[in-house]
């Protein structure tokens, strides 16, 4: 298409288990309210069930049931390893290397087929891909904006600084920040997310608030001008 130029992002977080995948759904929910072809990308997914006798990853399912382009799953999840652990560790257990090489071809390819492309990362932003390389690796290697999911509780203050510094250092932007209430207990939430709102230096595009049940659809996603 002449003159085609997709809108993509990588979605990372401040720890594992911060949202990565909801924020990045409620990213393609959004999406699709100005965009006709978004889909969501898991370059690589450590951990698998059986459905129906094939191995699949439950991360995999939601950017996919969130997606309004269907694509070949050796393009959406190019690497796909049955262990839920570091994918340095998975992917060694199952004999396989991860090749960002491959997955940023593969990203190209989406490039083409979508308006938009939301690529979902592994754990942290360093969380190793290899003894040499790891998911910041990935994230440059794509060149496209950041968005960062912050986990609030205890200790997300250093985290998302920590986490900051290293986008920074890959001379990436960061495009903006979701803030995710995922400890319901947590003392001076709001305190938390004015500082950083102070620090980051990029836009607040959601405040999730905490749900026993996840739901990508109630989320209220503040997209940049640029990505509308």
């Amino acid at each position: 298409m002449t003159g085609h130029r997709a809108i993509s992002c990588f979605v990372t977080g401040t720890d594992t288990g911060v949202g990565k995948t909801l924020v990045s759904t409620a990213l393609l929910h959004a999406l699709a309210r100005h965009h006709k072809r978004v889909v969501g990308m898991k370059p690589v997914a450590a951990g698998t069930t059986q459905v129906h006798g094939n191995e699949v990853n439950d991360d995999v399912l939601a950017l996919r049931a969130a997606s309004t382009l269907a694509v070949p799953a050796a393009l959406d999840n190019p690497v796909l390893l049955p262990d839920a652990v570091s994918p340095h560790v998975a992917a060694a257990r199952a004999g396989r290397s991860i090749d960002l090489d491959h997955i940023v071809a593969c990203h190209r390819q989406l490039l083409r087929l979508a308006d938009a492309v939301v690529v979902e990362g592994a754990g942290g932003f360093l969380v190793p891909l290899s003894a040499s390389e790891s998911g910041a690796d990935l994230a440059q290697a794509l060149d496209f904006p950041v968005v960062l999911v912050v986990g609030l509780r205890l200790g997300c203050l250093n985290h998302a600084l920590l986490t900051l510094e290293a986008i920074r250092a890959r001379g990436l932007s960061l495009a903006g920040w979701v803030a995710n209430h995922v400890d319901p207990a947590m003392l001076a939430q709001d305190d938390n997310i004015s500082f950083l709102q102070q620090h980051l230096n990029a836009p607040l595009l959601a405040r999730i608030a905490w749900q026993r049940v996840p739901d990508a659809r109630t989320i209220t996603m503040e997209l940049p001008l640029a990505w509308r």
